[in-house]
């Protein structure tokens, strides 16, 4: 890198302190966190796919299609349920929950059960999404700073500061126009990458000629992930897949709270078809990126020596670094910090709705200028969080990395049935629900602990069976209580048919697409 590539970097700095500044004012706690429901489908589209398409994703997930050993284009098979997904989404789960008019996603358990089932999801939310997000800004500092020669300290305090003031200045505005930003760079940095490696390679041709074909198989319908060692089969994909992505985009803050922005329902129905329909194209693009970048590892003995054996997720770091023109170099370096920055302020933003909403103005008592001013501290106090806490993650970050996927899937399944069971099963009261969550989390643990030959994505199912389940006899034998269900709170049937094809079909297409993936290379 030379004064060319830090200015690019400064430049872009200093653009994202003057968004925060721009989108400063704001007149109410709702402006901050929902944007005064103002956005319309495609900035709250780009915005949730800056935040999927994350720095990790960036970097690592190439790194796992080219390089890494057991991997290919399996990935793709983490992209077949989410149009699915989309689908419960917009036919069920939202819905209700946007009518509602509530800011925390967890407001609604509270309007349903009870005030505790509200604050024990809301504060495993909060600290688990700290923790990850910590862990996400010490492996890119980690990665940046060896790639550009600077301590991991002060990438560590670039990344978190920045992100930090423009997140606490302009609130949801500024995560969302500044997502849509990162995400068009980060869309520039794949294609330059990919096109780059092909002409060091020597062309489409020549790649093909040289990729290594057991990389391309994307589809398993073998494996069911029931015995040691067998991941990426289709059915445990698609199925636990399936849960996992409703639950996140429907159940977990930094998701839900980019839908509550929107203007109105139709406007969150199309955000949902777009983001069903988005993410298995970029996905395909990194991946072959992967392919390309990987590919030229493979066949150039120099480029080869200088990527560590125990570390191949600095693939396309070091290929920026090493063969790109200064400049490009730049704004490559800044499409990932872009993803970094993406995924943190949406992190801040989402922690600071969660505290505010659920444990200071539960009573909907403070004033609008407390409010505003609890918003913002508790914004500045998690940020500061998330960038202390990155920087004791230390040396265990790939296995912390690994724990944060598996832990997620030990939670997402229960708390995904407990949304379930408040808006479409009349019969599960307070004690039903608690119990159902509780004991479909012990499950999980138990899997965890004693069943390692279960693949983890299979929890995302079980889970949400588990707790449906108990939840059901618990509120049986408990009797009945006041369900606090109001036709406001309960799913209604009104289908987009138009919308629920396209992703249908559009999942058919994606699975066809991957079954037949080598046939174009």
């Amino acid at each position: 890198m030379n004064y060319i590539d830090y200015l690019v970097i400064i430049a872009y700095i200093i653009g994202f302190l003057l968004l925060g500044k721009y989108f400063e004012s704001s007149k109410s706690g709702k402006d901050y966190f929902l944007g005064g429901k103002s956005f319309g489908w495609f900035p709250l589209s780009l915005s949730t796919a800056a935040t999927q398409l994350s720095a990790i994703s960036f970097i690592s997930a190439p790194a796992f299609v080219g390089l890494k050993a057991g991997g290919g284009m399996m990935w793709l098979t983490y992209e077949f349920a989410v149009p699915l997904a989309m689908i419960f989404l917009m036919v069920f789960l939202i819905p209700p929950m946007y009518k509602s008019g509530i800011v925390s996603v967890y407001e609604y358990l509270e309007k349903r059960f009870s005030s505790s089932t509200r604050l024990l999801l809301s504060i495993v939310f909060q600290f688990s999404r700290a923790f990850g997000t910590s862990v996400m800004i010490y492996t890119v500092a980690l990665i940046l700073g060896s790639v550009m020669n600077i301590p991991m300290w002060l990438t560590i305090i670039i990344i978190g500061v920045v992100t930090l003031v423009y997140s606490y200045q302009g609130g949801m505005k500024a995560v969302v126009y500044g997502d849509m930003i990162q995400m068009i760079i980060l869309f520039l940095g794949i294609i330059i990458c990919l096109i780059s490696g092909l002409y060091y390679i020597g062309g489409w041709e020549v790649f093909v000629e040289q990729v290594d074909r057991d990389r391309l198989l994307a589809v398993d319908f073998n494996s069911m992930g029931f015995e040691k060692g067998e991941e990426f089969g289709f059915w445990p994909m698609l199925t636990g897949g399936f849960f996992l992505y409703v639950s996140y985009y429907g159940t977990d803050q930094s998701q839900v709270q980019r839908l509550f922005s929107a203007k109105d329902l139709g406007t969150v129905k199309k955000t949902l078809l777009c983001n069903g329909l988005m993410r298995f194209p970029i996905t395909l693009l990194y991946c072959v990126m992967g392919l390309v970048i990987g590919t030229l590892v493979a066949t150039n003995a120099d480029f080869r020596a200088v990527i560590p054996v125990d570390k191949p997720d600095l693939m396309i770091p070091l290929f920026i670094r090493d063969y790109l023109p200064h400049g490009l170099i730049g704004i490559l370096m800044v499409a990932i910090f872009s993803a970094a920055m993406s995924s943190l302020s949406s992190a801040i933003n989402s922690l600071s709705a969660a505290s505010v909403e659920d444990i200071f103005n539960r009573d909907k008592q403070l004033s609008n200028e407390k409010y505003i001013a609890y918003s913002k501290y508790s914004a500045l106090f998690w940020g500061i969080v998330c960038i202390v806490l990155a920087f004791f993650t230390g040396d265990i970050a790939k296995t912390v990395i690994e724990a944060i996927n598996k832990i997620g899937s030990v939670f997402y399944g229960p708390i995904l049935a407990t949304f379930i069971a408040a808006i479409g099963i009349k019969r599960v009261n307070s004690i039903g629900a608690n119990v159902g969550l509780i004991g479909g989390v012990l499950f999980n643990v138990y899997l965890w602990l004693f069943c390692p030959e279960i693949f983890w994505f299979w929890w995302n199912a079980i889970g949400a069976i588990v707790t449906l389940i108990l939840g059901i006899l618990a509120s049986l034998v408990t009797g009945d209580r006041e369900h606090k269900l109001s036709e406001q709170l309960s799913f209604s049937f009104d289908v987009d048919y138009l919308k629920v094809g396209i992703l249908l079909a559009f999942f058919v297409g994606i699975v066809v697409l991957s079954m037949n993936i080598s046939n174009f290379f």
